[in-house]
């Protein structure tokens, strides 16, 4: 019986067949995997029923339950994301920066594949097909943890992939699982130095630390989003109420929606009657400060905890803030580098927050959901990084590639004393 270790070499022995890829190939395979999305639908949605109703039967929450539920509709979405990378320019062997050096060596930078991706993440099946399609596109073959949450859906849907890799003429063996081994598999990709190039977490706090802390192999950091909305003085307050409530309530289980509202205080007599009101109508529980509970009853009152709370969840922590420089500090001691967002009319303060903000995303007048690859116009995404080094920000097609130089030269050597040594 193969092993999660004999799986992930699998997937390193396929890593060529991707790398020396054509576009037209992978976009074939992009076009057959929306193809089998569709006509496997029924196949797909029985095993996702068997998921939900395990994971409703383990009292899993309804916006991770969420998180996990497919339908026809978001099938068909799914489909559309992996179509509309075919539309996309292949970053593979984009010159990226070339020279001649006064010597006559010709120079020349280009993108490359990573080689393998692996990526953790939970209850997202979703994400399988995302991680694939990028990767696929990007020239990388793929390792996938998906949780046992989701194993049922994941296992048709990585049957796809793999379908969709053969029927193109590529290896099938490019994209693999490890989710039959549990917990253990995802060990094993954390220490699979060699084989997995880099390994992405997708997922709550706990997740993410896990492996940035005990992974072997190179990791990008995704970060949970403790995602701020600051409503200047300034703010209007038809602007406030759409982009507020879009922020928590389109979609509340996601990382980009908006978990701490500060509401300037000479804004707030105008603005948080309305606001809270219009949260309540939509099934938010605020917790907020004495200035938030004496707007709008009922509220929780916000404890410490609250302030650095992913809730995941219809639930809204709101504060009353002096000015934009409590909002700032509050903001920085908070944030988890993700997106923050200010709603004004204050050209000044708008760019002021845009330069003092340290995240991945930050935004003036515009909902904090937008922070997403597809919206950014990347088909999909891997991730959402809120480190500082290679990626940051929503990760899509040119953050899955490398670069290498490439020296062209005629008989060329280095001058100098046969002792030198290279510095």
């Amino acid at each position: 019986m193969a092993t999660a270790i004999d799986k992930i070499q699998l997937a390193k022995n396929a890593s060529g067949s991707l790398a020396q890829a054509t576009t037209g190939q992978k976009n074939d395979v992009l076009r057959q995997i929306a193809a089998l999305l569709i006509t496997r639908t029924p196949e797909i949605l029985e095993a996702n029923a068997v998921d939900v109703a395990n994971a409703a039967e383990n009292g899993v929450s309804e916006s991770l339950v969420d998180r996990l539920r497919l339908t026809e509709a978001r099938i068909q979405e799914i489909a559309n994301a992996a179509l509309s990378i075919v539309n996309l320019p292949d970053p593979i062997g984009d010159v990226l920066r070339g020279m001649t050096l006064p010597n006559g060596l010709k120079l020349t930078q280009i993108r490359v594949p990573l080689g393998v991706i692996g990526c953790i993440y939970e209850a997202r099946p979703n994400v399988t097909i995302d991680i694939a399609t990028l990767a696929i596109k990007s020239g990388n073959a793929a390792v996938l943890r998906g949780g046992s949450a989701a194993q049922n859906t994941n296992t048709v849907l990585v049957g796809v992939l793999q379908d969709a890799l053969a029927q193109a003429g590529l290896n099938r063996n490019a994209i693999q699982s490890v989710d039959e081994f549990g917990r253990d598999g995802g060990l094993e990709m954390m220490r699979a130095v060699g084989l997995i190039d880099v390994l992405i977490p997708r997922g709550g706090a706990g997740l993410i630390q896990q492996v940035v802390q005990e992974a072997k192999v190179p990791t990008i950091q995704t970060g949970d989003g403790v995602v701020h909305i600051f409503v200047d003085e300034t703010a209007r307050l038809d602007w406030t109420l759409d982009i507020v409530t879009n922020a928590k309530v389109q979609r509340p289980s996601v990382c980009n929606a908006v978990e701490t509202v500060l509401v300037h205080a000479g804004a707030a007599e105008r603005i948080l009657p309305s606001l809270l009101d219009a949260l309540g109508e939509r099934g938010v529980t605020i917790h907020g400060d004495e200035a938030a509970q004496n707007a709008y009853f009922p509220t929780v009152p916000a404890t410490e905890e609250d302030w650095a709370a992913e809730y995941h969840d219809l639930d809204l922590a709101v504060k009353v803030v002096a000015n934009l420089d409590e909002a700032l500090a509050h903001i920085e001691k908070y944030s988890t580098k993700h997106t923050e967002a200010i709603i004004t009319e204050n050209v000044e303060n708008a760019e002021r927050f845009l330069a003092e903000v340290d995240a991945s995303t930050v935004m003036v007048n515009a909902s904090t959901r937008f922070t997403d690859g597809g919206e950014f116009g990347f088909g999909a995404e891997v991730g959402i990084s809120t480190q500082k080094l290679h990626a940051r920000g929503p990760m899509g097609l040119a953050e899955l590639t490398s670069t290498k130089w490439i020296v062209r030269g005629s008989g060329h050597v280095r001058a100098g004393s046969a002792g030198s040594q290279t510095v």
